[in-house]
């Protein structure tokens, strides 16, 4: 995922923590703040301690980006995003991380409908 795609300062974080809508489910907190005017969406990633070793943390966060990139088309460009994984999150695989982190998504109504 390309630098600009992302949210790295804590000043930027804070600012979507503090100004953004919050959606959670067992294994995910998203915080949505919506940018006017921005060309394409950006995220942050928090992935503790509690959730494993550096190799699981580096994993997780990995599987984030790449369900992110599938869902490029699909979101709302004009937002920054803030993802919190929780502690069920080490023991799932990639498909499991997707279908939750879609979820979440959808239940933030974030996703826009497939065109047919």
């Amino acid at each position: 995922m390309k630098k600009e795609f992302r949210i790295k300062k804590n000043k930027e974080f804070q600012l979507v923590f503090k100004n953004g809508q919050s959606f959670a489910n067992r294994q995910f907190v998203v915080y949505k703040l919506p940018k006017k005017g921005q060309d394409h969406f950006r995220i942050g990633l928090s992935v503790s301690k509690k959730i494993g070793n550096a190799v699981v943390r580096n994993k997780t966060k990995r599987y984030i980006r790449q369900v992110f990139l599938e869902l490029e088309n699909l979101l709302d460009q004009e937002a920054d995003y803030v993802i919190i994984a929780r502690k069920p999150v080490s023991e799932m695989n990639y498909e499991e991380i997707s279908k939750s982190l879609n979820h979440v998504l959808k239940v933030a109504k974030v996703i826009k409908k497939k065109k047919t």
